[in-house]
């Protein structure tokens, strides 16, 4: 009887299993993309434009939104398009315009997903060499501009 104890005992005691690792993979603080936002907020209103920030996540979704007082209403939607297209494409979006541009046979790039805006002001967010997110401005009077203040927030976080 106590052998047939044992042995239940054995069998039914918990098996120290080796945990598998699970994966990581590099992210964009809030606190980082809240800065990067500011930054670029504040870049263009030192130029006297009112202007949209938007930061994605690498998956795409929206970490920081920030609005100029007086910044159009198109605004959002362009600098959230802006911010979505370079962390999914992970390029600029003005590049991204001029290769569409210079290669008419890749025009359908335009049409893959609804919520792509290609047009200056969106720019990858890598750290590390690892892209994490996307940062679109919208509402300046050029792409260029936008792109700049873009620059300017990345910039304050140490991003390629």
């Amino acid at each position: 009887m106590i052998r047939n104890l044992t042995l239940a005992a054995a069998l039914l005691a918990p098996i120290p299993v080796a945990a598998q690792d699970l994966p990581t993979a590099p992210y964009l603080p809030l606190s980082m993309a809240q800065t990067a936002a500011q930054t670029a907020l504040d870049a263009c209103a030192a130029e006297g434009h009112n202007v949209s920030v938007v930061i994605v996540a690498r998956s795409g979704v929206t970490s920081v939104l920030l609005r100029a007082d007086n910044a159009g209403p198109h605004t959002v939607g362009s600098s959230t398009g802006k911010a979505f297209t370079s962390a999914s494409l992970g390029r600029d979006t003005a590049g991204l315009a001029g290769f569409i541009g210079e290669n008419p046979q890749n025009d359908g790039l335009r049409d893959m997903d609804p919520r792509l805006v290609i047009q200056a002001g969106g720019l990858p967010i890598k750290i590390g060499g690892a892209l994490v997110g996307g940062i679109g401005v919208g509402g300046a009077p050029s792409g260029d501009a936008d792109a700049a203040c873009a620059r300017a927030g990345l910039d304050a976080i140490g991003a390629e």
